[in-house]
């Protein structure tokens, strides 16, 4: 006879299977919402799943990172240790671990876990700025550069904590030839490398001597890393050996176009380097650079054509170096249909200061290939550089004064005259 099962027992049954279903719902949602809360409240996610690894880790570093309060490190270790029983490849845990004993004293056996850390993940944080500066500490910087070039391919934003140490490396020979070998193979930190340096006059020297060393291997500096150390220099006021770099770095096509004027033909060729050319971004007017091949009529230069508004400040300029003397600076323009309500002139000034040196104005009207020249000098000190520049003499925006035509500047020299 089989047993009939009552409608309480149905019952009983039918919401056990409910509570079960609950409490597994309910527990992937804590698990859920443990995740969810792990990287900002560390503490609230443990509390709905002791187990979520990512919340423990993150509290133990939280605890060591708080400068307010000394951590418990024993407790934090127990933490740590406990949680490794149920995750032995994190390398986290290792690495919290070391970083626990390290600063209990025990260095031999925190870089044990370290080592650890880093045989389950190469590029495990923390265990490689630990590992870097037991290589720096140890003198074996060829092995501590090559932890920082993994460390900065995987966490790039740390280049600044790196920065600091690289001096110190580069001034050793080992460590120099290391950092030479990093970014001759593309290190992707090799542009940082060389901003951070420019900004010290040390730092400088580093640069230039990597620059220099890299030119005709198969990664030569380019041009913005070039800019980065001439800029350097210039910072510094180091006008004379930003000029020498300006120079060393040409190419032989480039070296063509030099003079006091680098470039006075101006061709439609531009490094973007100091001591090259600028156009600035001025409304009113459009510059533009043509060969008398690629030119309407032959006309080669740089063309400014004015677009019937005023013009303020400046439209082209260039860094020079000129050494105390006698000079004269002579140009070759044609202009159609030129109409200047205020001066339009190049302005030759010391960089630093406001003392201009020169002033060469351009006519109105129209004319072809007229010659110009001015003759100027420069003293024996206090202007070791100088900025040349094309401008208006116009001080506010009004459409009073408007310039019209255009203007084509075929030539710009500088020569010096004979004493």
């Amino acid at each position: 006879m089989t047993e009939q099962t009552s409608p309480l027992m149905q019952n009983l049954r039918r919401s056990g299977v409910w509570f079960v279903a609950s409490v597994l719902a309910l527990a992937a949602s804590s698990i859920g919402l443990s995740r969810f809360l792990e990287t900002e409240t560390p503490t609230v996610s443990l509390a709905l799943d002791p187990l979520n690894v990512n919340a423990l880790t993150g509290e133990i570093a939280d605890d060591l990172n708080d400068t307010s309060n000394a951590p418990d490190l024993d407790a934090l270790l127990a933490k740590a240790e406990s949680a490794l029983r149920f995750d032995l490849a994190d390398a986290r845990l290792y690495s919290l671990i070391g970083e626990i004993k390290y600063r209990q004293g025990e260095k031999n056996q925190a870089y044990e876990f370290f080592d650890q850390a880093r045989k389950l993940s190469k590029t495990e944080i923390h265990a490689l700025q630990r590992s870097i500066g037991r290589s720096i500490e140890t003198g074996d910087l060829s092995k501590a550069v090559g932890e920082i070039d993994i460390l900065l391919r995987r966490w790039p934003d740390q280049f600044p904590e790196i920065a600091e140490g690289l001096p110190t490396i580069l001034s050793n020979p080992d460590g120099y030839q290391a950092v030479l070998a990093a970014i001759r193979a593309a290190a992707p930190w090799r542009a940082n490398l060389l901003v951070a340096l420019g900004k010290t006059p040390d730092g400088l020297d580093f640069a230039n001597r990597l620059l220099l060393d890299l030119t005709g291997s198969s990664a030569p500096p380019n041009s913005s890393e070039l800019s980065y150390v001439i800029h350097g220099y210039i910072r510094q006021k180091e006008y004379e050996q930003a000029y020498r770099l300006f120079l060393f770095s040409l190419s032989d096509q480039e070296r063509k176009l030099g003079g006091y004027i680098f470039n006075g033909t101006f061709e439609p060729v531009s490094s973007g380097k100091p001591f090259d050319w600028q156009v600035g971004d001025q409304s009113g007017l459009e510059v533009t650079f043509a060969t008398s091949q690629d030119a309407v009529e032959g006309e080669g230069g740089a063309t400014v054509r004015f677009l019937n508004t005023p013009v303020k400040n400046t439209a082209l300029q260039q860094d020079i170096q000129l050494p105390p003397g006698s000079y004269k600076i002579s140009l070759a323009a044609s202009a159609r249909n030129l109409k200047l309500p205020k001066e339009l002139f190049w302005s030759i000034r010391c960089v630093g200061s406001a003392s201009e040196i020169a002033r060469f104005n351009i006519p109105e009207g129209t004319y072809n290939r007229k010659a110009l020249s001015l003759d100027f000098s420069v003293g024996p000190a206090g202007c070791p550089m100088q900025l040349l520049k094309l401008e208006t003499a116009a001080i506010a925006e009004s459409w009073r004064f408007r310039y019209v035509g255009t203007l084509v500047m075929h030539k710009l020299s500088i020569e010096r005259l004979s004493s």
